[in-house]
């Protein structure tokens, strides 16, 4: 059995991803809080532009932890958690900092998991956008 090696996300990717982040937040009038977390739900950078709201900065940690353990981008997850759906108890079954808001995504290397973005302080369809143009500003 070969075990292929993944490079970890490193500061450097951490501080692309903001960068690149609030750059799509700032073009659009919108502050943001920005949070990437490494493969182990470590903090690895965050950045809460001057006059984003307080709360973006828990939204936008809570939305990366969420796409980090579920693997999925938590604009995906939303109905999962309405009363009929079938995760409607998860956001309180678990002491977790879990959120079901638009703006999480886990970031993937060689198609591995190696940490995840959140992004917080646009509306949820905004900063899911925000965070994909990070992504993307990454791949590259």
């Amino acid at each position: 059995m070969s075990t292929i090696a993944v490079t970890p996300l490193s500061t450097v990717d951490a501080e692309t991803l903001i960068t690149a982040a609030r750059r799509a937040a700032e073009a659009a009038g919108v502050t943001v809080s920005v949070t990437v977390l490494d493969a182990g739900g470590h903090l690895l950078a965050f950045r809460r532009d001057d006059r984003a709201v307080l709360i973006s900065g828990e939204t936008s940690t809570r939305k990366a932890y969420t796409a980090l353990q579920l693997n999925a981008p938590t604009a995906g997850l939303v109905d999962l958690v309405k009363p009929d759906g079938p995760f409607h108890s998860l956001p309180t079954a678990l002491d977790r900092p879990l959120l079901f808001i638009a703006g999480g995504i886990p970031v993937h290397r060689d198609g591995r998991l190696i940490g995840a973005i959140g992004v917080g302080g646009g509306a949820p369809e905004q900063d899911h956008g925000f965070a994909a143009t990070a992504l993307e500003e990454l791949s590259r």
